[in-house]
């Protein structure tokens, strides 16, 4: 919840929401080299929970120039808990269930060994380069435009547009 900061016994405890608005202003910024972004969903959402990611597929696989469009949520314990992450593109992965998008924690090492220390940056940064890992960078993607539906775990229809 808390993060720590400091040397030789000094320390500064960062709080949960100066930690989220310190990746929001990044995030805002532009990330790289612009193939991976995340903002807030709700700019209302004073709990800073809901967040919207952007991976454009990369170069030289089988997810070049595909627009990917995940759901990031960071509970209260984030950024001590590791956020919960969701495609709501259709994507054939390793670490992805192929019905709801989520990406399953104990096949994605990022997500099972989370550290405080790790961002919503790092972590879209790290499930591109596991798109061009040797077991997914060849994989069939489903068609493009399929986006249709996905239920979340509330049962709510999960809708994506991509203009």
């Amino acid at each position: 919840m808390q993060q720590v900061m400091g040397s030789e016994g000094s320390s500064v405890v960062v709080p949960r929401n100066f930690r989220l608005l310190e990746e929001l202003e990044r995030g805002e910024k532009g990330i790289g080299d612009g193939t991976v972004s995340y903002g807030m969903d709700d700019a209302d959402d004073v709990y800073m929970q809901s967040w919207t990611g952007t991976i454009i597929g990369p170069p030289n696989t089988v997810h070049e120039g595909r627009i990917y469009q995940l759901k990031l949520f960071c509970g209260k314990d984030y950024p001590e808990k590791a956020p919960g992450v969701r495609f709501q593109t259709r994507i054939n992965m390793s670490c992805v269930d192929r019905e709801t998008g989520l990406v399953e924690p104990s096949l994605f090492p990022m997500l099972a060994d989370w550290q405080r220390e790790y961002t919503m940056e790092d972590l879209l940064t790290q499930l591109k380069k596991e798109m061009m890992s040797p077991q997914n960078r060849k994989l069939a993607q489903p068609p493009e435009g399929n986006e249709g539906g996905r239920v979340n775990q509330k049962g709510l229809m999960l809708k994506c547009c991509i203009l």
